[in-house]
């Protein structure tokens, strides 16, 4: 019986060797050697704050290249181990020795297949990440809908979903700029997250995310439906993807209104700024000073002009195949309803989770939403 199981691991192989390839894993190793080779030089922390972006790259870089490496030197290993075992048992068999142990040998390795092949379809999901930026960081907006303090509360019950996620994943959350609300909530937020293909799975979230349940906010406790819009960039640091002329920006500044000490709020720190040419505003208030609010803001204002060429691109490639949706307040991605029952469900893909699992998907519990999403997006391709 111990044939079939090799021809299994030997499948498995070839799926890790496939992918491998795919991934490029060779080009990766050569970018690690790169960003080690950089790390060691004198002058590396000369700018702190490059060094420990480079550093974080690295240090994900590193844990992705050994886990495909990993799996594909376990399974090496286990399947000259089960060759091996193969030869034994049928000498074995030969001198008719004891069949238990030989039975033994055999369900642990078929024990040890099951593991590495769960592994590697955990790892498999990556492969469905090739796309431009999919492997870099992300820059995330949420604004709340019409709705006062209900929207508002609604924005931030998302905000805390994808800070869980991130922390799942192992990824960084700084918060870039916060509007917060009156009475309970956040207006707007805007955050970073780095890790690697951070933004592969959060492009997965952007659009409108409807929320029903029993208000919180009102004695008759009445059934409330709120929205709010996830917004989902690429970061695209330092690189000047998108050319912006000064002349189309106007800038202004103000008290920042968010956290950050005494020197927050006694000098004009926040930075505002407005392309001319589209109407784009970006705000940022949450660096200590001016000059790193307008970088980071100019970061922001860059990933959005790259972002609206990449929907240009996108809404006429649908056009062109007759499948082209506005992306409106009225095109919800997803509705979560707390009450009268409980379900999440995603309106693109039809996935949906009911009942105690709604609780883990606004826990951060994200992966099988964005995994059925990006598997539709191939199976469009």
């Amino acid at each position: 019986m111990i044939k079939p199981v090799i021809a299994e691991i030997e499948g498995l192989m070839a799926r890790i060797r496939a992918a491998w390839d795919l991934l490029d894993m060779e080009r990766l190793k050569a970018e690690i050697d790169a960003l080690e080779w950089e790390t060691q030089q004198p002058d590396f922390w000369g700018n702190s704050d490059r060094a420990q972006v480079t550093s974080r790259k690295l240090a994900g870089l590193r844990d992705f290249y050994d886990s495909w490496a990993g799996i594909g030197k376990e399974t090496e290993d286990l399947l000259d181990f089960a060759r091996m075992a193969s030869d034994e048992v049928m000498e074995d068999r030969k001198e008719a020795r004891d069949q238990e142990e030989n039975q033994g040998i055999e369900d642990d390795i078929v024990r040890q297949l099951s593991e590495l092949t769960g592994k590697f379809e955990r790892l498999e999901f990556t492969t469905l990440l090739g796309e431009e930026y999919d492997s870099g960081d992300a820059i995330v907006a949420i604004h709340a809908g019409a709705g006062g303090t209900e929207a508002m509360d609604w924005a931030e019950m998302l905000k805390r979903m994808y800070f869980r996620y991130a922390e799942i994943k192992g990824w960084t959350v700084k918060i870039l700029d916060e509007s917060r609300g009156d009475e309970a909530g956040i207006k707007s937020v805007t955050f970073g997250v780095g890790g690697r293909f951070s933004f592969g799975h959060l492009k997965c979230e952007a659009g409108v995310h409807r929320l029903v349940r029993q208000s919180p906010f009102n004695a008759d406790n009445l059934r409330q439906t709120s929205f709010a819009l996830v917004e989902v960039l690429p970061d695209l640091g330092e690189v000047a993807e998108v050319e912006i002329n000064p002349e189309d920006l106007r800038i202004d500044t103000y008290l920042s209104g968010g956290h950050g000490g005494q020197g927050v709020q006694t000098t004009y720190s926040a930075v505002r700024l407005t392309h001319l040419p589209t109407n784009t505003v970006v705000t940022c208030q949450n660096e200590r000073s001016q000059t790193q609010n307008k970088e980071t803001a100019m970061r922001i204002l860059s990933a959005r002009l790259q972002a609206m060429k990449m929907r240009e691109r996108e809404a006429e490639r649908l056009k062109l195949r007759g499948e082209f949706k506005s992306a409106e307040w009225g095109n919800q991605i997803r509705s979560y309803v707390l009450h009268p029952y409980h379900m999440v469900k995603d309106h693109r893909t039809k996935f949906e989770v009911r009942d105690q699992e709604t609780d883990r998907v606004l826990d951060g519990d994200l992966d099988p939403f964005v995994e059925a999403y990006l598997r539709l997006l191939k199976k469009g391709e």
